[in-house]
């Protein structure tokens, strides 16, 4: 294969790991570092150009991608676009690399062409490394809070923003008119590192941390975790005075009320001298109490922006340096492949041990076969290693000068390296499909204690390990039957260990279908899709039946689930066709069929709780959309309520919604049910439709 063949099969591969990329980050559990997320980017765009792919079926044209469930999402009136970047892995026409400053040296003549001018001011800031968000005001007052979403479109968190209490509700001395400010929102890092010492799951970096509180749909206690924001543009105003520079600009924001980093900005009329501050800067990263991955370098004349215009990704009035991360050389020695709880092979380098940002590093995520196969890393490399978000080991690059003559590219597996089953590979990764494979009975069994699922008390990785390796442990149903004399004979057990372990585990019997749907590990089965699952299906019995029916392509159980006409939504929010046939495959295999026959017989309760469904006959099998601010009830208040009525909540409004309930700030929502006679209501209808007026 070759030429327009190869490199459409690339560009295939690029779209699906950035798509895996992106929805691991949005999950905060990112396996690769911005840097290398921005590289995958950048390579699919100049292979999208090469190409000639129409812009509308890019994956980054599309919108929404950034969306979660639950969240309403409006368009922003000027796209929240990335900035253009520049690359220690650009290269010139020649193929040659090109360095920075030539790249930025390049940017900078670029500009002054354009404008048609000899002298062009630039102002450097700090590149916090945060989440971005828009703020409206109206006559000074906080409207609504926008993430950047896919910068066309994002989601609205103005209660969560607003809770936070850490960007201006309302702007000092602006009293008329209306303006759209763009800020960062951001976790100092002595405050991020107080919050985690409260939580038994550490978040994994300050960044994903705060995309994450972002996203709570509660936004209660968001005050206490000390996330902080910086201000740094005004996107567009009408009838506010602003000033015309960007440095002036600066100073008007924190005239208002907001937090702006004025004594880390550096103005000059030279590239040479902007590129000089951004390389001295680096150097201060340590004494910082926030991430840093780099600097903005502006165009400081804001009148001269809508003369430079934008291309589809980046406007050109503004040019990123990244901070390089700490990067070291060593050996590798192997590559081993790991099994996961889904069963996903994933290979990993054994390196010789090196010191890489605090710690010493002895092995590192090599993340997928396809970008094994892209670095063409090979064992006895000398590798370069960095840590993801400065947490997790990685290898991003290979020294092919040192590579010795007879190395030879590593061979994905055709077998599970645990258990010798064929592996099956879907789209960039490779599987073992065997769910009694001992790695994945491991990884299963502490997933299903853990506390997002079956929250088993005292049950812990070590503990798990002792009983799948001493007590012959293999379901979830078997951790039920360990007595508890066999228990206290373990490693670190004794007979008061053993009975809270017993304990616990008669406790979790209780949590329900969906804390259990959730614990099994099934592909695509996180905690809102198992409660969403369980709130529909009501319990376990009426779930696996309706799997087979599904497998066995009855015509109703598919439409129910994954109509065939793109405009009509299933019955369970959120659930695409090509989830539907992993997750009600893997429900109705023998061996998941088996669990769930095992945790019926020691009497783990495999239905929605009776105390959480009382079915209502103006509610159920309706579908409602919340919007705005209730004037009681919290979000998920709400919609506990309505699922617990056997009522469904989604995030969209089509012709299907049977009500959109509408609060303040209601939005676009609100005006879509109106364009298509949805019926809207308000909190006191809805309570009275739940039987709970007073």
């Amino acid at each position: 294969m070759g030429g327009r063949a190869q490199a459409e099969a690339e560009l295939s591969q690029l779209a699906a790991e950035i798509r895996y990329h992106e929805a691991a980050y949005r999950a905060g559990e990112p396996e690769i570092p911005d840097s290398a997320f921005d590289d995958l980017v950048e390579r699919y765009q100049e292979l999208a150009d090469e190409l000639g792919i129409d812009p509308a079926e890019r994956i980054d044209a599309r919108p929404g991608e950034d969306h979660t469930v639950g969240f309403e999402t409006v368009t922003h009136r000027v796209p929240m676009l990335s900035l253009e970047k520049l690359s220690p892995n650009r290269r010139d026409s020649s193929g040659e690399p090109m360095p920075i400053g030539d790249q930025l040296s390049a940017w900078f003549r670029r500009r002054q062409k354009e404008l048609e001018v000899q002298e062009l001011p630039l102002i450097v800031e700090p590149k916090v490394d945060g989440i971005s968000v828009s703020l409206s005001y109206v006559g000074g007052a906080l409207q609504r809070a926008v993430t950047r979403g896919d910068g066309q479109r994002g989601d609205v968190i103005t209660k969560q923003v607003s809770q936070l209490g850490t960007v201006p509700l309302k702007l000092d001395g602006v009293d008329r008119g209306e303006l759209e400010i763009r800020g960062e929102l951001y976790w100092p890092l002595t405050e991020f590192a107080r919050f985690n010492e409260t939580l038994d799951r550490p978040l994994i970096n300050p960044r994903n941390g705060c995309a994450g509180m972002m996203k709570r749909k509660d936004p209660t206690g968001l005050e206490a975790t000390g996330i902080r924001s910086f201000l740094y543009q005004v996107a567009w105003a009408q009838g506010v005075k602003l000033p015309r520079t960007q440095g002036e600009m600066l100073r008007w924001l924190a005239d208002r009320g907001g937090e702006v980093y004025l004594s880390e900005v550096f103005q000059t009329g030279s590239d040479e001298e902007a590129l000089r501050y951004c390389e001295e800067y680096q150097t201060r990263r340590e004494s910082l109490d926030f991430d840093i991955d780099g600097m903005v370098i502006k165009i400081d004349d804001l009148g001269m922006y809508p003369r430079l215009g934008a291309t589809g990704h980046h406007p050109h009035w503004g040019i990123a340096y990244k901070f390089p991360p700490e990067r070291k050389p060593t050996k590798l020695l192997d590559i081993q492949v790991s099994v996961g709880k889904s069963g996903k092979l994933t290979p990993v380098a054994i390196l010789e041990p090196v010191f890489v940002s605090g710690t010493t590093v002895s092995r590192a995520s090599l993340h997928n076969f396809v970008e094994l196969e892209r670095k063409d890393v090979r064992v006895g490399d000398t590798v370069l290693v960095e840590k993801a978000g400065e947490i997790i080991p990685q290898v991003v690059e290979v020294d092919k000068s040192k590579r010795k003559r007879g190395t030879k590219r590593f061979v994905p597996p055709t077998e599970c390296p645990t258990c010798g089953t064929e592996a099956v590979s879907e789209e960039i990764f490779v599987y073992c499909p065997n769910p009694a494979c001992p790695d994945q009975v491991r990884e299963r069994l502490r997933h299903f204690a853990s506390r997002p699922a079956m929250d088993v008390d005292g049950l812990g990785e070590v503990l798990v390990d002792q009983l799948v390796d001493r007590l012959g442990v293999r379901s979830p149903d078997d951790l039920f039957r360990v007595e508890a004399d066999a228990l206290a004979s373990l490693d670190r057990m004794g007979q008061k260990s053993a009975e809270r372990v017993k304990a616990g585990l008669e406790q979790a019997k209780g949590r329900g279908l969906a804390r259990v749907l959730n614990g099994l590990a099934i592909r695509h089965v996180g905690e809102t899709m198992a409660e969403d699952l369980a709130a529909y299906f009501k319990t376990a019995d009426a779930l696996l039946d309706f799997a087979a029916r599904y497998v066995a392509e009855d015509e109703e159980a598919v439409e129910t689930v994954a109509p065939a006409k793109s405009t009509e939504r299933g019955a369970i929010e959120g659930l695409a066709r090509k989830s539907a046939d992993s997750i009600f495959h893997e429900l109705n295999s023998p061996a998941v069929r088996k669990v769930f026959e095992g945790l019926a017989e020691v009497g783990v309760d495999l239905s929605v709780h009776a105390a959480d469904v009382r079915e209502v006959a103006d509610v159920a099998g309706k579908t409602f959309v919340l919007t705005g601010t209730l004037p009681t009830l919290k979000r998920t208040e709400a919609t506990k309520l309505i699922k617990g009525a056997g009522g469904k909540v989604s995030g969209t409004v089509s012709k299907k919604t049977d009500y959109v309930v509408a609060g303040e700030e209601a939005g676009s929502k609100l005006a879509k049910a109106q364009s298509l006679g949805v019926e809207v209501i308000d909190e006191a209808a809805l309570l009275a439709l739940l039987g709970e007026a007073n």
